[in-house]
């Protein structure tokens, strides 16, 4: 009897091995949200369980999930290769769960390889807390560990947007320098720019006041500008104190011009905001310490620690870092926004945020909930209204998702602007096909910025008095000249109907998917009989100009519209051009060179540090990407725009080449274009888990060390150097031969992964 026993105890000891063998999964998400039960206060967590914040609404904060029927997914470990089987249990509370329990929903063993699936238990009761968790099997179908529970708050009502979100978060900051200066005199230096609240904690001797002043920029050495330009923050306020110690917040003004234009509004749990990094205060007779100012910083919740780059060249790593903080510093209202001047989402700006959000941390509500406001609060630019569908798209390839496609398509359809096409397949704004009608299904109801029609921007600003050695010609279009069918215009709208046919087949509509292919071939054709230039094999502006400028060919470039026997003169001639476009513009000029494989010029441009570039905005003293390259461009221009912060999305996208082949990174590609560089290393969030890349070249070797994360697999395309011809791959030698001059992995599985090229 006891070696029956002591047989069964050993049989369970192997089979308690083999389970944690297999490591639990984890980041649950619900509804894409991570850390559904985190609660604030004014913005600052707090250690308050949700179901204590609930009893005090008022007071707390909590993520908002609205979805009756919530996805849920999870992380596998890089160790993991593959799951076979899923197990998730959903009860109404933590005791229940934890005797693993789901008097809501027990999946049971579900066969399936999937990290994510949508809620299938009994009906879910608004205004109640949930609790869940997930169990894996591995390919040996042995189970493992359940995850750690989570637990989220099913919100009443379907309030728009009717995508789950979090709450605004705050961050208390202290300055980094301080200088006393003559008596009572102080300059402070938080050391980045940032949108948040000023508090100070002062002790007077008597009633009395002194100044205080902030701002974005600096004049001279430890001085504050006290003008900057017509949008660089500088305030300077007085301040009554009263005897004694006390606690005091700044009130910053209100704005009437902005708010005059229908601003997104900072919640009332957070109040208003102001951009600033330097603090004066004068006339003070106390002691002024570190602790004495303090800033809260207001932003969206943002993972430090998801992504990073460095590399060998220095001034690439400073672009970087001003790129990847300037999303988390305009992510101060929770929508995208232009910055602090307007406060409004912009199309344009909300597709480059989007995608640079999405490199630097694994946050998807945001771009959802912007779209969401976009669709129905649109700007007037035409092709802004036309990147509402790639945002869409965007959406669904980074999380797999298809929610936002479902709900919107019948919006989406709107926004490609199909109305204006004319009989070649080609849109106008300018053939009197904006009718009342019209201009009501895209929701432009009214006046916006005295425009109540969509007009044809190219890029922005479209005029300007400066031009200087490295432009020719003034504003930010190159000298493009607007005609009555315009290049850009329908280069964009070829890349809808490219997009809306894949979302078409994704929603199961087979006659749209064909209606849409059959006008990108009309349009594709129409494209080359309309604007190519048959002398000089370059894109021309429009259907009445010769004129040809670096938008019309790089747009084409990059949505498809060359030929491949033209590529090479229009190649050569947006080289030539260098960055005759504005910070928006270079967005798409960056794409199309990584994707025409000129990496060289395009780490060049990256690097530059001429005027033009990112590393001026730097020189200048911004640390949030600026609206444009320069004040003498732009001279309204703001130190907080995101849709300057392009090579954050660049450099993962394209430089290191990471980007989802299928929906929800279930594959995805690893490309890197390294150019002249000697050393990078990655590190890049996924909706899967994170990936790592490291590329180091050495005089015999090239080092490459690639981490996937569990539950998806890769395509590895790499280069070939004909001076190192081998490609060795964990350790084996492969017979692997390039084509068309790269070496290309088809499928690297899960795990950490070193290759060498000698």
């Amino acid at each position: 009897m006891k070696k029956i026993v002591l047989n069964v105890f050993c049989t369970m000891l192997i089979l308690g091995a083999k389970s944690q063998s297999l490591p639990a999964p984890d980041r649950l998400r619900c509804d894409l949200l991570l850390n559904t039960a985190t609660v604030s206060r004014d913005g600052l967590v707090t250690e308050e369980r949700l179901e204590n914040a609930l009893q005090q609404s008022n007071l707390y904060q909590f993520p908002n999930i609205y979805n009756p029927l919530p996805v849920l997914s999870w992380e596998l470990s890089a160790a993991i290769k593959r799951t076979t089987a899923w197990r998730i249990l959903v009860a109404s509370s933590a005791k229940m769960l934890d005797q693993n329990k789901g008097d809501c929903w027990d999946s049971k063993r579900n066969l399936s390889g999937s990290s994510r699936a949508t809620y299938g238990g009994r009906k879910l009761t608004p205004g109640k807390i949930y609790h869940w968790k997930v169990q894996l099997w591995n390919d040996k179908n042995v189970p493992g560990a359940f995850s750690v529970p989570q637990s989220f708050y099913l919100t009443p009502g379907d309030v728009e947007p009717g995508f789950s979100h979090y709450p605004l978060k705050a961050e208390m900051q202290q300055p980094v320098r301080l200088v006393p200066k003559e008596k009572g005199n102080y300059f402070l230096d938080f050391g980045k720019d940032a949108l948040g609240q000023l508090l100070l904690h002062l002790t007077s001797a008597a009633d009395d006041s002194i100044w205080v002043s902030a701002g974005e920029s600096i004049s001279g050495e430890n001085n504050i500008d006290a003008n900057p330009g017509q949008n660089i923050r500088y305030i300077k306020m007085p301040l009554l104190l009263k005897k004694g110690t006390h606690d005091y917040r700044i009130e910053w003004p209100v704005n009437a011009k902005r708010d005059a234009r229908n601003p997104v509004k900072m919640p009332g749990y957070i109040g208003e905001v102001y951009p600033f990094r330097y603090v004066a205060i004068d006339n003070y007779q106390g002691i002024i310490t570190p602790e004495s100012v303090q800033r809260k910083m207001v932003f969206y919740p943002f993972d430090e620690n998801a992504s990073s780059f460095i590399s060998s060249d220095t001034v690439l790593n400073q672009v970087w870092d001003l790129c990847k903080y300037s999303i988390k510093g305009t992510s101060f209202t929770g929508l995208y926004v232009d910055g602090d001047r307007e406060r409004i989402p912009y199309e344009a700006d909300a597709l480059i945020n989007q995608l640079s959000h999405y490199a630097v941390d694994a946050e998807y509500s945001m771009a959802r909930r912007s779209m969401v406001y976009l669709l129905f609060n649109p700007t007037w630019p035409t092709e802004w209204s036309l990147q509402n569908v790639p945002i869409a798209w965007y959406d669904y390839m980074y999380t797999g998702n298809d929610a936002l496609l479902k709900k919107y398509y019948s919006e989406l359809q709107k926004k490609m602007l199909m109305p204006l096409a004319g009989d070649n397949g080609l849109i106008s704004t300018r053939t009197n096909k904006q009718t009342p009608d019209f201009l009501k299904s895209i929701h432009i109801l009214k006046a916006f910025d005295g425009k109540s029609d969509l007009k044809d921007i190219v890029d922005w600003p479209q005029r300007g008095a400066y031009v200087g050695p490295e432009k020719e010609y003034a504003g930010e279009t190159d000298g493009y000249v607007y005609c009555t069918y315009n290049a850009v215009v329908n280069a964009w709208y070829y890349h809808n109907l490219i997009l809306m046919q894949k979302i078409a087949l994704v929603l199961q509509k087979p006659a749209d998917a064909n209606l849409y292919a059959t006008k990108s071939k009309q349009v594709f054709q129409s494209f080359q009989d309309v604007f190519a230039d048959a002398a000089t094999g370059l894109i021309k502006d429009g259907d009445t100009t010769l004129h040809t400028s670096l938008h019309a060919n790089m747009f084409a470039l990059a949505f498809g519209l060359i030929p491949s026997d033209k590529r090479e003169k229009v190649q050569a001639f947006i080289k030539s051009r260098r960055m005759a476009c504005s910070v928006y513009g270079a967005q798409f000029l960056l794409d199309a060179l990584y994707d025409a494989g000129q990496d060289d010029y395009a780490l060049e441009l990256l690097t530059s540090t001429a005027r033009r570039s990112w590393y001026n905005m730097i020189r200048v003293g911004s640390t949030i990407s600026m609206e444009a390259w320069d004040k003498v461009y732009k001279p309204n221009l703001d130190l907080n725009h995101a849709w300057g912060a392009a090579p954050a999305n660049l450099i993962v996208r394209k430089l290191m080449g990471v980007e989802p082949t299928t929906p929800g990174f279930e594959t995805f590609r690893i490309k890197p274009q390294m150019g002249t560089l000697s050393f990078a290393a990655l590190k890049t969030p996924t909706i899967k888990g994170a990936v790592w890349v490291s590329w180091k070249k050495n005089v015999d070797n090239d080092r490459i060390e690639i981490t996937i994360p569990g539950g998806t697999s890769a395509e590895v395309v790499l280069p070939f150097d004909s001076v190192k011809p081998h490609l060795i791959v964990d350790g084996k030698l492969t017979a692997m031969k390039p084509v068309d001059g790269v070496f290309t992995i088809k499928q690297m599985d899960p795990g950490k992964h070193l290759l060498l090229m000698r």
